[in-house]
């Protein structure tokens, strides 16, 4: 199975675009994160979205908004409230997981494997076969 995150962006149309990839996969949406983190003394939140594989290609997208927004938790924004009710929508829960920054790892790359490891170790998605 090959599991990569593929980023879209940390803006607000970026979290709307994210939006509508579930909306328009709803079939196939497996799990809803935010993984909140601290970067220069700021709380801030990456949204994600992971797919079911696909079948054939056994591929699995992990769609992100990294860090892109603050945390809802301190500072309530919009851009949360709208994955709230796209959960709300599909009666999944989203799960928060406090993560290291990327901006720890040399590469972006080095940072979504780290990701990947935390999802399998914690067996929300599958693993590597």
């Amino acid at each position: 199975m090959i599991q990569r995150f593929i980023e879209i962006g940390e803006g607000y149309s970026d979290i709307c675009e994210l939006l509508e990839l579930i909306r328009g996969n709803k079939h196939r949406v497996s799990k809803l994160f935010a993984f909140h983190t601290t970067i220069q003394d700021k709380q801030v939140t990456s949204l994600a979205v992971a797919f079911q594989p696909t079948i054939p290609g056994d591929f699995q997208a992990v769609y992100i908004c990294r860090e892109g927004i603050p945390n809802p938790t301190i500072k309530p924004n919009q851009r949360y409230t709208l994955f709230e009710e796209v959960a709300k929508e599909l009666d999944l829960q989203i799960i928060t997981l406090e993560v290291k920054p990327s901006t720890m790892f040399h590469e972006k790359e080095l940072y979504y494997q780290h990701l990947i490891g935390i999802l399998r170790m914690n067996r929300y998605i599958p693993p590597m076969k």
